[in-house]
């Protein structure tokens, strides 16, 4: 018996629960809308990465077995089987369910032959002033090339006849990505997908000729990036690559299943692509863009907003100095519960402007415009501090965005450092130095998730500001390690990767297996959102045979395979999903009398062990260690929002026992926070 699950196939069962919620009658109706948009864009990420890899494998004739034993050939195709599955069942549920109990509410997605006159005539006008001026058709002949194609762009394929000389030709219609997706025919709530918009009107776009077949498609490109590892210059290099992903290999063409096959037949010849990355779609292609309805004005079909609260230790921090609050004990935040306005961006906001902070250092891996993090290093900098930030420019899909952060950061005379080719640096970390008397005081905060202001109000994350001296150092000598030259000495607290993070886990591990194995109490707790590093896993097997509780809550891919006889009979396996993305890594080792708690950037996965600089920090303080035995203990008793994992790969949804209260992890989350703390800004 193989012991791993596929990582791909479990993947698919990550966005197969995601479809659950959109399915959910329980779910206010958008939200149910926005979880079926998620689904979409999660599938086009997982096309451009991992279904990319595997097509070179099978491209290449590449027939190293995965660690579950799979050929990329038999991965490649249970993925297809199982995306074809999942794409039917949510074209189903958009098409039957949400398209209809949108139309009960007065919003009605349906097409132009759903229109009356005076409907009609406003999408004429609509046509013709915002959407006809910006549309190109590219036909196909002599003198007149197949067109490119960019990835993920929308477009209409159609064949057109002249009715005089009886010729033919095939032409291209890309749908503007600049405009909304659904145009308002009119004030009566009908709203229709601008693809079909521009059919009605497509002779507009060939006069005197005859339309003969028109049909939707939509191609995905391979996203990944390559770059070398012995690269000199990894800013040049990069943006290189950037460019080559614009023309990046197909990997999937989405038609609608309407389509003729002379027309599919065309476009595989034309784009040069195997039969098989051709995936027939029954209605609206793109139902990514279906979150674009969640911005209507419409509050009663939404989860009530959640206003994040200030961390009690930090709404009046002592003599109104929140150095000194962390100086006084450890201060534990999970946002989106705790706000990263308060928290965070007051942190750096503070380092910025405080005349006693010297020196102000951070990790950017991806970052959003609206966050504070930016303009403090620049304040920093331009207060006569020294200000430094590590930029990871290989942070797949904002790659782009961060080499523009670092070219605003170099100009504005922040020290720039973009560490290694070969070592993606994910460690999510801020340093400040301040004097105090006649010393130097180092006071750091270590998280979970990227600094960026928007995501913080959508992913839960953890994080926690320190002033212990032996963390402080540990990060101030990883900075040092990055900017400059020479390898790290053992480090005092933190485990860092990839020096030596996966030893450290491994001898916790062995420690509550020892533990197990003398009948001492002996238990893990993890909370991860991947699972698939095949040594660890069977470090966990193993302490599981020996007798050790393990309770595991993975939020995407688990390659564990729990609940197997002499194996794994004491691993429980859970997901939690809810309106806010589970992010946070979270890890508890329990042998006799003995508690490690730690938290980080790392989930358990080869490359965050061993191919990224990557940070997990012990949780040591009284107040810190309560809050994270809250958050472990509300997601193992959550009733209504969690997935178990069975042994042969499939999840099932918790069914509420009956009697029993609803319970969700995130729902007593944000109770526990508006009893305790008060409302501030975001």
């Amino acid at each position: 018996m193989n012991t791993l699950l596929n990582r791909e196939l479990s993947w698919l069962e990550l966005n197969r629960r995601v479809l659950d919620l959109a399915s959910d009658p329980s779910e206010p109706l958008l939200e149910r809308v926005k979880f079926c948009g998620i689904f979409s864009s999660n599938l086009d990420e997982f096309f451009m990465v991992r279904v990319a890899g595997l097509l070179d494998q099978v491209i290449g004739r590449v027939n190293v077995r995965s660690p579950d034993g799979r050929t990329p050939a038999q991965a490649l195709a249970e993925v297809r089987q199982g995306v074809l599955d999942l794409c039917h069942r949510q074209s189903d549920l958009w098409r039957n369910d949400l398209c209809p109990a949108l139309g009960s509410e007065g919003i009605r997605v349906g097409t132009v032959a759903d229109a009356d006159e005076r409907e009609i005539a406003a999408l004429a006008g609509t046509f013709e002033r915002l959407i006809f001026p910006v549309l190109t058709p590219l036909a196909v002949g002599p003198g007149q090339p197949f067109p490119y194609i960019s990835g993920l762009s929308l477009s209409l394929g159609v064949n057109v006849r002249n009715p005089d000389s009886g010729e033919e030709r095939f032409a291209r219609v890309k749908v503007p990505e600049g405009l909304p997706r659904f145009v308002a025919a009119g004030d009566n709530g009908l709203l229709v997908p601008l693809e079909d918009v521009i059919s009605h009107y497509l002779d507009l776009l060939f006069p005197g000729m005859n339309v003969t077949e028109q049909t939707a498609f939509r191609l995905t490109r391979d996203g990944d990036t390559e770059i070398s590892d012995d690269a000199d210059d990894l800013l040049g290099a990069v943006e290189t690559e950037l460019r080559r992903r614009r023309f990046g290999a197909v990997v999937r063409l989405e038609v609608a299943d309407s389509i003729s096959q002379p027309m599919v037949d065309r476009l595989v010849e034309r784009l040069s692509i195997r039969p098989d990355v051709v995936y027939p779609v029954h209605g609206m292609l793109d139902l990514a863009d279906v979150m674009q309805l969640c911005d209507l004005d419409r509050p009663d079909l939404k989860n009530e907003p959640w206003v994040p609260r200030t961390q009690r230790r930090i709404s009046s921090p002592r003599d109104n100095d929140l150095f000194a609050e962390i100086a006084a004990g450890d201060v534990f935040v999970q946002h989106p519960y705790d706000s990263f306005g308060t928290s965070v961006e007051a942190f750096v906001r503070a380092a910025a402007n405080d005349p006693q902070v010297v020196t102000l250092k951070t990790t950017v891996y991806r970052t959003s415009e609206d966050s504070a993090l930016a303009p403090a290093l620049m304040q920093a900098a331009e207060n006569g501090k020294q200000s430094v930030c590590l930029v990871e420019l290989k942070a797949r899909f904002d790659e782009q965005r961060n080499i523009e952060w670092a070219r605003s950061l170099e100009k504005a005379g922040v020290h720039v450092a973009f560490g290694f080719p070969d070592l993606k640096i994910h460690a999510k970390t801020i340093l400040v130095v301040r004097r105090e008397g006649d010393r130097l005081r180092r006071y750091v905060h270590i998280g979970t998730g990227n600094y960026h202001a928007r995501t913080a109000r959508m992913y839960e994350d953890v994080g926690l500001f320190t002033a212990d001296p032996d963390i402080a150092a540990d990060v101030a000598d990883l900075f040092n390690f990055v900017t400059g030259f020479g390898r790290p000495q053992e480090f005092r607290k933190l485990l860092v990767a990839p020096f030596h993070m996966r030893k450290k886990l491994v001898e916790h591990i062995r420690r509550v297996a020892t533990a197990a194995e003398n009948g001492e109490h002996a238990r893990i707790r993890l909370k991860l959102n991947n699972l698939t590093d095949p040594s660890i896993i069977e470090e966990l097997y193993k302490a599981s045979q020996a007798g050790a509780q393990i309770d595991l809550v993975v939020r995407a891919i688990c390659a564990l395979t729990p609940g197997v006889p002499g194996l794994s009979e004491n691993i429980r396996v859970r997901s939690v999903l809810g309106r806010f993305l589970e992010h946070s890594r979270i890890y508890c080792f329990e042998s006799g009398e003995d508690r490690t708690y730690l938290m980080g950037s790392a989930d358990m996965m080869t490359r965050n062990l061993d191919h990224r600089i990557e940070i997990l920090v012990p949780v040591e303080t009284v107040l810190a260690r309560n809050e994270v035995e809250t958050i472990l203990k509300s997601l193992l008793a959550d009733n209504t929002n969690a997935w178990e994992l069975a042994a042969d790969g499939t999840w099932t949804r918790v069914m509420q026992p009956k009697g029993e209260r609803r319970k969700t992890a995130q729902s007593m989350a944000m109770r526990r926070r508006a009893r305790s703390r008060r409302t501030t800004p975001r």
